[in-house]
């Protein structure tokens, strides 16, 4: 009798530490090592628009292209595989004043990855980018927003930022180009990184919401920054637009 109360106590006892793992592995406001950066405080309407995955020949100059009709820089978070495989992308995105950011290689959560395994996943994102040649500030983002102990000490003895994201519209209604831009124009705030993502054809809803989206935030005073903008402070009426 007294082992079956331990072995419940045990069941329990696990599947809390297995939820609490999970709920840290999500957060997006905390890491266990290094800098994390989610949003900032500030008051300034400043916000840094962000685009995960890719590059894609199909929908990146589209995204350039409503970038530059508007004058807006943005922050794009590649993965490895595809900068490798469109090096022309990766320059056209630098060429156009944008900054790039590291997305992992093959986009795999990377809570449970090997060490020697993470590394190669950044290193050779890193140098696919360095290859189409962006030489900015590279910071990181990791896949599905998923991190726990292994990548965040990695990024931390590399000296490296990891990004998250305080709004994620899409999550709205990812079908629904009006639900994104409302979900934007509603709830952004000074300092906020939005997350968005306009690579595949299942995403024509949100480059749809984008022209929306920038001239909604634009009509409420907002400015436009890149990621190490706000991470270095740089708010100034010179670094954003």
């Amino acid at each position: 009798m007294r082992f079956v109360k331990f072995s419940i106590v045990g069941v329990v006892v696990l599947g809390l530490v297995g939820f609490g793992l999970l709920h840290l592995s999500r957060s997006r406001t905390y890491q266990t090592f290094g800098t994390l950066l989610d949003r900032v405080e500030t008051p300034q309407q400043v916000v840094a628009l962000t685009f995960d995955d890719g590059p894609t020949p199909a929908h990146t100059q589209t995204v350039l292209d409503i970038l530059a009709q508007h004058d807006v820089p943005a922050t794009f978070y590649v993965t490895g595989h595809d900068a490798d495989a469109h090096p022309d992308l990766i320059r056209a995105i630098a060429d156009d004043g944008h900054e790039i950011g590291n997305h992992s290689w093959s986009h795999q959560r990377m809570v449970f990855m090997p060490m020697g395994d993470i590394r190669r996943e950044i290193e050779q994102t890193d140098a696919a980018i360095r290859a189409g040649g962006y030489d900015g500030p590279l910071t990181f983002r990791p896949p599905f927003g998923k991190k726990l102990f292994g990548l965040p000490w990695f990024l931390s003895q590399t000296d490296r930022t990891t990004i998250m994201w305080s709004q994620e519209p899409e999550q709205s209604d990812p079908n629904s180009a009006a639900s994104i831009t409302d979900h934007v124009l509603t709830q952004t705030k000074n300092g906020d990184i939005i997350l968005m993502h306009v690579m595949f054809s299942s995403r024509q809803s949100s480059r749809d919401a984008l022209p929306a989206i920038i001239t909604g935030l634009r009509g409420q005073g907002y400015r436009f920054v890149t990621v190490s903008d706000l991470l270095d402070g740089q708010l100034d009426d010179q670094a954003a637009r």
